[in-house]
């Protein structure tokens, strides 16, 4: 029984860390069932020349304040579909992950387990404690877009920010979505530094910007941290953005091995 029970919370644990770098890509809206390997729909679809492929490093900070260092590559089509490749120590592949608008699969190799569900939002539903991102604002990071789309602005005004040698005056801006959820973000020079909000939970999440660089002529952030209340959970660092090549059909197509288990 002690044997069953370490299993249960090592995993639990991997579960729960995991989980929080799938605040780039996982989608808990909804589950669905079927053991089908790939989207008939994107068999029939070519890849068009808006494509994007992003590859870069992440750190995950657990709760118990472990850090995680992971490669990842993300090929993206821009509000339509996604995959992203994850390694760890040695190049060994972590997870495999495919996003469709009809549904999404993920495959854990080393656990021989997979995932599916339907949906946009990351995190987990029954969690307060972990954050909901909207996997088309995380996504569009990496092409340059920080602040999500159709916010309605509420207000703007003037901060100064006193520092030893030169003053610096950031632009605050109140917004708010469609369903009301506020937004904060403060803007220097057309660079976004912030963007926060408040999570389920009523805790901020902030979404800290330390870095712009151009990739291909677009300024993209390239250092991103990722902060709920004053804890740092998830940190990205950009290496290349290539954009305006089709991927093949093989991009867009995840392979399920019958023996793993559902979760």
């Amino acid at each position: 029984m002690t044997a069953v029970f370490d299993k249960g919370a090592c995993l639990q644990k991997f579960w729960r860390e995991f989980f929080l770098l799938l605040l780039l890509t996982l989608f808990l809206t909804g589950c669905t069932g079927g053991r089908q390997a790939a989207s008939k729909a994107a068999e029939n679809v070519e890849a068009p020349l808006d494509s994007l492929k992003a590859v870069f490093s992440l750190t995950i900070q657990s709760p118990d304040g472990v850090e995680h260092d992971l490669d990842a590559v993300l090929f993206s089509v821009p509000n339509k579909r996604y995959r992203m490749e994850l390694t760890g120590t040695l190049g060994i592949g972590v997870a495999s992950l495919l996003w469709l608008p009809e549904g999404w699969q993920m495959v854990f190799p080393i656990e021989k387990m997979y995932v599916k569900g339907a949906g946009y939002m990351v995190g987990l539903l029954n969690d307060p404690s972990l954050p909901l991102v909207h996997i088309h604002q995380v996504a569009g990071l990496f092409d340059g877009k920080v602040i999500p789309d159709n916010l309605e602005e509420i207000s703007v005004r003037d901060s100064v920010i006193v520092g030893s040698v030169n003053s610096v005056v950031l632009k605050i801006h109140e917004a708010r979505d469609a369903m009301t959820r506020r937004y904060t973000y403060a803007e220097k020079d057309g660079e976004v530094l912030w963007l926060q909000t408040l999570g389920r939970d009523g805790k901020d999440e902030k979404l800290v910007i330390e870095e712009y660089k151009e990739f291909k002529g677009v300024k993209t952030p390239s250092h991103i941290l990722f902060v709920r209340d004053t804890t740092k959970f998830l940190e990205l660092r950009v290496k290349r953005v290539t954009r305006g090549k089709s991927f093949g059909f093989g991009t867009w197509r995840l392979n399920i091995p019958r023996s793993y288990k559902q979760i």
